[in-house]
């Protein structure tokens, strides 16, 4: 896995990649963010599971999204509002309530994460992307 040591992309966001919510969250970023700011991996692929490897998370840690920026690991709520504060639109000012505590702001996170397949559905494969997205995909 030596070689993904090596790729530089900027911002890397790792998500469940069976998770209807998730997907359409990235769908919903990607449409949002103009600049190309984002790069996507899913947490299952190797991609992923090197980089929770490398960040020193489960890499059964399937819960959470996870954002990599600027060296900097940004998890659960706080990944959220650090991807809203980069998209286009009225998005960016959605990281106000980074004024809410994190552990409140956690505990909304959790509770939708928790529930997320009975609530938006599961796949039973990962997203495959357009041959247009393909290159906002590390994986």
């Amino acid at each position: 896995m030596g070689a993904l040591d090596t790729v530089k992309v900027g911002a890397i966001i790792l998500f469940d990649g069976h998770c209807n919510l998730c997907n359409g969250s990235v769908q919903f970023i990607i449409k949002r963010d103009s600049s190309g700011t984002f790069k996507f991996a899913s947490l299952q692929s190797p991609i992923g599971q090197h980089h929770l490897l490398k960040l020193a998370l489960p890499v059964e840690q399937l819960y959470s999204v996870v954002l990599i920026k600027d060296g900097i690991l940004f998890q659960k709520s706080s990944a959220a509002l650090e991807i809203a504060k980069n998209l286009d639109g009225i998005w960016p000012g959605f990281y106000f309530f980074r004024i809410i505590p994190r552990f409140i702001r956690d505990w909304v996170y959790d509770l939708i994460a928790k529930n997320r397949y009975t609530w938006f559905g599961k796949k039973d494969v990962c997203m495959i992307p357009t041959p247009e997205l393909k290159a906002r995909f590390l994986d």
